[in-house]
């Protein structure tokens, strides 16, 4: 009767495990994306650890700011998909910036909210190493 308890723990426990690994994985993935080649704002926000509603306010703040200033992307696509996961019905068109963009960008960007503010600190440690 305890074996097989014991064998359930385990089996749970591994289990656990292996989604935390899978977790990690898809993070590190996504993180050597964005370092290799550009990625759209609200990709590298998720890359840097900001949660996915705060990544696209945050995203939509630097887009103005990159207009602002004049920084265009460095590659542009038209998509399907949504930052929220899963299909769109239509493409929409999507800048890509690399990280020295958007280090550039976090640099000119002053947000008030208290989650934006954190966001750009993430993104800014991210972006920051790549350079």
């Amino acid at each position: 009767m305890t074996n097989s308890l014991i064998r359930r723990e385990r089996r749970a426990n591994r289990r656990s495990l292996r989604a935390e690994l899978r977790r990690r994985s898809a993070a590190q993935r996504l993180a050597a994306s964005c370092r290799r080649r550009p990625r759209s704002l609200a990709t590298v926000a998720i890359a840097a650890g900001v949660a996915k509603d705060t990544a696209t306010g945050c995203a939509n703040g630097l887009r103005s700011v990159a207009k602002r200033i004049g920084v265009t992307p460095a590659a542009t696509a038209r998509t399907r998909r949504t930052v929220a996961g899963g299909r769109a019905h239509r493409t929409h068109a999507v800048g890509r910036y690399s990280l020295g963009q958007v280090a550039r960008l976090i640099a000119a960007y002053r947000p008030r909210k208290a989650e934006y503010v954190a966001a750009v600190a993430l993104i800014a440690a991210f972006a920051g190493g790549a350079r």
